[in-house]
Formats: C-alpha cells, sequence, structure tokens
C-alpha cells in the first residue's frame, strides 16, 4: 500500500507548522524525514497516521493492505511503551487481543515475530528486565504482530547509546530484507536516515516546507559499513540542514 501527501498544510492555532507537503510514500520503501527541531517531523508522522487531521490537503492510502493486516498503520515509539506488569509475550498480545486474537492463533503469531526480532528465547521476561534495544525490539515485534502496510517510526533509537543504535539499524535491515515492508521513520541522527532510508526527504524549519528529496539507491544490506558514496550523501543533507539547525536550536534556546 502506498501512502500519499497531497498539498499538506497545517496549523496548531495561528502557528504554521507545516506548508504544501506533497510527497509519495512507496510500497515497500523506507522513507526517512530529517530537518532541524521544530520543523514538523512527528507532526507530519501523526498526520500519516491519522492521530491528526491536517487542516489543509490530504493524507492518500493507495492500494490494499497485505492479507491478514490488523492495523494498516502502526506507530512505535521513542519510549517503547511497553507495559510493565506484562511479559514479552503479553505485551505483544496486547495488541492482537483487540482484534479478539487469542489462544492457539495468538500463540503461532506471536512466536513468529518473536524469531523475526531475536526475542524467542526472551517470551517470559518482564520489560524491566530487558535493555533498552531489547524493549525495542519488543515494540518492534508488537508492531509486525498486527502486519501493518506501513510502519510509521518516530524516532526509535534516540533513546538508545551508539552501539545499540547500531545492533538496532542491523536487525530493522534484516527484518526489511526477509519481507519488505513499508515505513516513515522519523529521525534526527542523518546516519540512521542514511543507513536505512531509501528516500531520504529534507525539511525546512517552521513551517517545514520540502527543501530537497535524497534518493538512495545503494541495497540496504551494503550500507553496513560507511562508504565514501554514503559520507557525501550524510554531508550533503547536512549541508542543507546546517545554517536551519543552527537558527532553530537558538530559537528554541530564546524560548
Amino acid at each position: 500500500m502506498d501512502i500519499r501527501l497531497d498539498a499538506i498544510s497545517h496549523f496548531y492555532g495561528d502557528t504554521e507548522v507545516l506548508r504544501d507537503i506533497s510527497l509519495d510514500i512507496p510500497d515497500g520503501k523506507i522513507v526517512c524525514l530529517v530537518g532541524p527541531s521544530g520543523c514538523g517531523k512527528s507532526t507530519l508522522l501523526r498526520l500519516i497516521g491519522g492521530l491528526e487531521r491536517a487542516t489543509k490537503g490530504r493524507v492518500l492510502q493507495l492500494g490494499s493492505p497485505p492479507k491478514g493486516c490488523l492495523n494498516p498503520l502502526t506507530y512505535v515509539f521513542q519510549d517503547f511503551a511497553l507495559l510493565p506488569w506484562r511479559s514479552v509475550h503479553g505485551n505483544i498480545s496486547l495488541v492482537l487481543e483487540d482484534h479478539g486474537i487469542r489462544g492457539a492463533r495468538a500463540d503461532t503469531i506471536i512466536s513468529d515475530v518473536l524469531a523475526r526480532t531475536k526475542l524467542s528465547d526472551f517470551s517470559k521476561a518482564l520489560p524491566r528486565q530487558l535493555s533498552g534495544g531489547m524493549k525495542q525490539r519488543v515494540a518492534v515485534a508488537r508492531a509486525l504482530a498486527v502486519k501493518p502496510a506501513v510502519m510509521l517510526l518516530d524516532e526509535p533509537l534516540s533513546a538508545l547509546d551508539s552501539q545499540t543504535r547500531e545492533l538496532l539499524m542491523d536487525d530493522l535491515v534484516a527484518l526489511w530484507a526477509r519481507q519488505p515492508f513499508t515505513a516513515t521513520y522519523v529521525t534526527h541522527n542523518l546516519q540512521e536516515a542514511v543507513r536505512l532510508g531509501h528516500r531520504i526527504v529534507v525539511l525546512s524549519r517552521r513551517p517545514g516546507q520540502i527543501r530537497e528529496i535524497v534518493e538512495i539507491d545503494m541495497p540496504l544490506a551494503k550500507r553496513q559499513h560507511r562508504t565514501p558514496e554514503l559520507e557525501k550523501i550524510q554531508r550533503h543533507l547536512w549541508d542543507l540542514m546546517r545554517e536551519e539547525a543552527r537558527a532553530a536550536d537558538e530559537e528554541l534556546l530564546d524560548v
């Protein structure tokens, strides 16, 4: 299923947050949103996910969700959003219970996503027993359990240390290689964007507008090690953002 943003603009009161965003999110591709602080990245993700309605423009879902899809649009958040009193199995089963799926059918789905996220040995563990990286794997497994058409990831690795972030990026690439999924991925980390994004959308300062869309043709599996090509793309992204990022930082400090 493709997502198309058609001339999206959005206001909070008198404040214009996004202006005239038109963008295609193709089926089976990861589209990363980057830009200076306060440019509206997370707001745009909420509009795509239907948590808010755009002031102007339309968010279109084109095509049909995959077979067995329970939630066409599914979030993965920065803070994991796990219930502390439920085990790993229980946290994943929660999203299935909302659809009346329990018992053996639920166990089959959960076993599959635990295997895909390398969590099979931790089914009975509670969140407090898990590292940050493991908790985020549970959040990803929970999202996969509903077979989403599009995953919406809001800075999912930003709370993790650099080594764990590298491992989770490898895990996401392995998941995509096994079964390509469609995703919109918000990040402030340009290295993440270059590692994971088939398409990188650079937004301007508020009101966020598309400054440039950067396509990366290199397969995800070949991006594990930094190459001159990837470093050049990352420098280009930073060149696009540097002055606006500095201005946005000073603006936030003045508030």
